[in-house]
Formats: structure tokens, C-alpha cells, sequence
């Protein structure tokens, strides 16, 4: 109980960058859309897109290498961590998920949650059932009025799963980002017609960068409760740290080489200027991002960085990053690839070449999929782990450590 109101203030951090993040979306996609030429905003779309897809598969090419080259599951006892299994989304279903998010049926439902399938249990009775047994199970031998009873059947029922349309509790960002962008573009070429509405969305995004430039003040206390909530959730960390130690190695060597080493190389080379200099910048939206662990609930901060302090063009960053907090996953795509390996090597199940070519394919576009909240990657991990034959009973292994890295 005492751990629900000393992460309260953490809380209200949260909350209070959820309520931006859809106003800042569809005034930035609106407005940012509606005043470029329909020739220049495909051009930096497809730049946009292009940029992402190889930013995200080169971080899955670095993951798969590293967690090669150290193997952190080799020789690894993690059967005290596994749990039991249960009916596994596959990989098609998920994909089509992700179809389905980017056209909702619904535009008022895609702000607070999104489809999803889900499967339900059909118990399917044996053609001949023996007399059930009734079996009485005595909890605690000194009160034996506590003891309970269930039935039995021989042979016991198969059990059987359908998909159903189902829903998740969180905001479609997909579907409202892609929402937003075609109406920003249509916008555009009514011209005087759709004046008025640019103008309420312009005033919109001002607003909210108002109230961004206010809640800044509230940031350094609400993510020190924050982080510490976390923390205190975490069951024994000593021993999954000895567990699972090689493991968060290989990931965060694999987020350093990527962010530290690898995008300011890309940046020097395309720009001829110092990328630490440009990154000083942002340190304000790496620090949120590292308590939220969420690229969307960050993104109200990033906006706020990169106009004040990186002095980059109004129009470029209202297209660019609602649709990089979007679909540019880059950890969570070095994340996937590394643990489905390392699920492979605590499992001694060897990998080819095909197989390896297979999880770099689907953990880039598993990484576009996931949602930009704290462990969506585990959701689309199911994707990654089916399309090699691995067991996805097994995400369980690494669940305890996946808000640290």
C-alpha cells in the first residue's frame, strides 16, 4: 500500500503527458502538413520513412551480432523464472492487428483504445468420459474444514482457441498519427477552405507548447518518485541481476553502439556537424524517456527540444517526430532480436543463417507495430518468436528485467 503513495507524484507525470499527447498529434500532423507543398511533403515522407526502416533494421543487425558474440543464454538455468503456458497469438494475427490499428473504425474509440484479437477457450468433451472422480484437496493440514473440491474427468477435456475482435486499453496512436497526416494533406490543397481549421490546429499546438513550457517545472520531482516506484517493484533484483546479467549486458552494449556510436556517425556524416552538440539539446527528452520508457508519453518533450534548443524548422518537426514516436522503434527491435536469441540459446536451439535473415525481417517490422508505451515490445515479441518455431511461453523469462532496459 505504502508503494501506491510514494509513486503517486510519478503518476501524475504520466497522466499529465498522456493528456498531451493527443492534441499535440493532430495539431502538429494538421498544421505541419497543411502549409507544405504536396511535392516536399513526400519527398520528407518517404526520407522520413526511408531514414526509419534502416536506422531500425541497422539496430537489429547490431543486436543480433552482439548477442552472438557474447551468448548470454548459453549455459543458463532460468526454469525457476518460466511460468505455465497458455493459448499464443500468431504471428499472422498480429500483423493484421497492426493493419487493422492504422484504419480504426472508429476515430473517438482510437483515442483511449485500440484493436485486438483475442482468443477464447472452447472446452471440448471427450466422446467417452469415465465417472468423474472427485478429488478433495486439503490446503493446510491443521484445518481440515478448509479442504476444497473439484472434478475430475478421465480422459481430461481438450481445450481449444478461437480468435474473437477484442480490444486493449491504450490510445491508437497509429491510426490517429495516419489520421491526422491525410487530413493535414487535404488541408493543404483546399486552400482558403481549409483555412479556419489549420488556424484552430495552429492555435492548438501553441497551447499545448504553452502548457509543456509550464509542466517543465514539475518534471525533475515527478520523475524521481517515478523511477523510485519502479524500483521498489521490482521482485529481488539481486537475483535476476545474476540470472539475467550477461543478458542486460548484451542489450544495453547494443543500445550504447547504436545511440552513442552508430546515429551521431550518421549524423556527422549527413549534417558536417558535431552531433554531441545537438544532442545536449535533448538531454531534457532522454531523461523523461528513461522514466517513462515510453516514446509517446516523451514526445510533448522532444517537440519542446528540438524547437527551443535545436532551432529545427516548425514544419519539419510536426511531421517528423508524431510519426517517428510512432512507427521509429529502434530499441524495441534491438530488444527483440536480442531476446529471441537468447531465449534460442537457453532453450539449445541452434539458429541458420535463413532463420537469423527471419527475426531481423520480422523484429523491424514488429518494431513499427509496437505501441509507444512501456513494454508494448513484449507484445510484439509473440511475432518475432513464432516466425522461428521458438516457444512464446518463454517472453516470461526476461519480463521482470524488461522495464530496466
Amino acid at each position: 500500500m505504502a508503494k501506491i503513495y510514494f509513486s503517486f507524484p510519478g503518476e501524475l507525470l504520466m497522466r499529465m503527458l498522456k493528456m498531451l499527447i493527443l492534441p499535440l498529434i493532430t495539431s502538429s500532423l494538421m498544421s505541419g502538413l497543411s502549409s507544405m507543398e504536396s511535392k516536399a511533403c513526400c519527398r520528407m515522407g518517404v526520407l522520413t520513412v526511408t531514414y526509419y526502416l534502416w536506422t531500425t533494421f541497422i539496430a537489429v543487425v547490431v543486436g543480433i551480432l552482439l548477442v552472438i558474440i557474447i551468448k548470454p543464454g548459453v549455459g543458463t538455468d532460468m526454469e525457476s523464472n518460466r511460468l505455465g503456458g497458455g493459448p499464443v497469438m500468431t504471428s499472422a494475427d498480429a500483423l493484421l492487428d497492426l493493419i487493422r490499428n492504422m484504419v480504426p473504425s472508429n476515430l473517438i474509440e482510437a483515442t483511449f483504445q485500440q484493436y485486438k484479437t483475442d482468443l477464447l477457450p472452447i472446452l471440448k468433451l471427450p466422446a467417452r468420459t469415465v465417472k468423474p472422480n472427485f478429488v478433495y484437496v486439503v490446503p493446510d493440514d491443521s484445518d481440515p474444514s478448509g479442504r476444497t473440491v473439484y472434478l475430475e474427468l478421465t480422459p481430461p477435456p481438450e481445450i481449444h482457441y478461437k480468435t474473437s475482435p477484442g480490444s486493449s486499453q491504450q490510445m491508437n496512436v497509429l491510426g490517429i498519427v495516419i489520421f491526422s497526416a491525410t487530413m493535414g494533406l487535404l488541408l493543404g490543397r483546399m486552400g482558403e477552405r481549409g483555412a479556419p481549421l489549420v488556424n484552430v490546429c495552429q492555435c492548438i499546438n501553441e497551447c499545448v507548447m504553452k502548457i509543456i513550457n509550464a509542466a517543465v517545472w514539475y518534471f525533475p520531482f515527478g520523475i524521481i518518485f517515478l523511477v523510485a516506484g519502479k524500483i521498489l517493484d521490482m521482485q529481488d533484483p539481486s537475483t535476476l541481476g545474476r540470472k539475467l546479467g550477461w543478458y542486460t549486458i548484451t542489450v544495453l552494449a547494443g543500445l550504447f553502439v547504436h545511440g552513442l556510436i552508430l546515429l551521431p556517425l550518421f549524423y556527422f556524416i549527413l549534417t558536417r556537424k558535431n552531433p554531441f552538440t545537438y544532442i545536449r539539446g535533448l538531454l531534457q527528452a532522454l531523461v523523461i524517456a528513461l522514466a517513462t520508457s515510453s516514446s509517446s508519453a516523451t514526445l510533448p518533450i522532444t517537440m519542446k527540444c528540438l524547437l527551443e534548443n535545436c532551432q529545427v524548422d516548425r514544419q519539419i518537426a510536426r511531421f517528423v517526430l508524431p510519426v517517428g514516436a510512432t512507427i521509429n522503434m529502434d530499441g524495441t527491435a534491438l530488444y527483440e532480436a536480442v531476446a529471441a536469441i537468447f531465449i534460442a540459446q537457453v532453450n539449445d536451439y541452434e539458429l541458420d543463417l535463413g532463420q537469423l535473415v527471419t527475426i531481423s525481417i520480422t523484429a523491424t517490422a514488429a518494431s513499427i507495430g509496437a505501441a509507444g508505451i512501456p513494454q508494448a515490445g513484449l507484445v510484439t515479441m509473440v511475432i518475432v518468436l513464432t516466425s522461428v518455431g521458438l516457444p512464446p511461453d518463454d517472453i516470461t523469462l526476461i519480463v521482470a528485467i524488461d522495464w530496466v532496459l
